[in-house]
């Protein structure tokens, strides 16, 4: 599939690493670094523009190495792309660490997964079917 992207950054487009990668990794595009204290969030910009297709959004996901080494992760957890936005691709990075952290430009700071979905139509009802499971959730089946 080929998605349209504009490059605005110093830094080359987004690539796969290996075969196996389904993420490809965001790089910060700064003109000076950014310094995240422990609990700082920052919206961290990419220089990136896509048209993702329509059925589709773009998922961004945190490091596992910035995570485990330096508690580096998405505020929002998983970021969501629409397929009909059009700006500047931006990351919001927090620091769960306890020390300081420096985005230089040019650090990957996040991954780049493409998401297939479908749109549902709801439908209001009184009841739903039931399951061997039914309400319990939050830990029920154990450990």
């Amino acid at each position: 599939m080929k998605i349209k992207i504009i490059n605005k950054s110093h830094n080359p487009l987004p690539e796969y690493k290996t075969i196996g990668s389904s993420g490809m990794d965001l790089k910060a595009s700064l003109e000076a670094p950014i310094l995240l204290k422990p609990f700082d969030r920052a919206l961290i910009p990419t220089g990136l523009y896509m048209a993702i297709p329509e059925g589709y959004e773009g998922q961004i996901r945190g490091r596992s190495g910035l995570a485990l080494k330096n508690g580096i992760t998405l505020a929002n957890g998983i970021g969501t792309i629409d397929s009909d936005y059009r700006g500047e691709i931006k990351v919001i990075l927090i620091n769960l660490g306890n020390e300081d952290f420096i985005v230089n430009n040019g650090d990957r700071i996040a991954q780049f997964v493409l998401i297939k979905y479908d749109r549902a139509d709801l439908e209001e009802v009184d009841t739903l079917d039931i399951t061997d499971r039914g309400e319990g959730g939050f830990g029920h089946t154990g450990i």
